[in-house]
């Protein structure tokens, strides 16, 4: 099993729920109004008068064949709309109950 941790415009959130459940991924926790600056481009999101959006995140834990389709998705949303700062990062999950 694996964790994915999507940070994302919060403009987009219905797009990134509907990317998941294509990839047959049925859960997920979600956190709102999230500030953060991207490492190679793109704007801010620091909810300020000068950076006024913010970010939501998901975490979702999935199979381990899942993560390729959701990643593929997720670089191609972002390459689709630059302006949503999509990023993923995955992670193994040892145990869960």
């Amino acid at each position: 099993m694996k964790a994915i941790f999507v940070s994302y415009n919060q403009a987009y959130y219905s797009e990134v729920v509907d990317l998941l459940n294509e990839n047959g991924c049925r859960g997920y926790t979600m956190w709102e109004d999230i500030a953060g600056v991207g490492s190679t481009d793109g704007e801010p999101h620091l909810g300020s008068h000068a950076w006024p959006t913010m970010n939501n995140a998901i975490l979702a834990m999935v199979e381990d064949d899942k993560v390729a389709g959701i990643l593929e998705d997720v670089k191609a949303a972002d390459g689709n709309s630059p302006q949503l700062g999509m990023r993923a990062f995955v992670w193994n999950v040892e145990q869960s109950v």
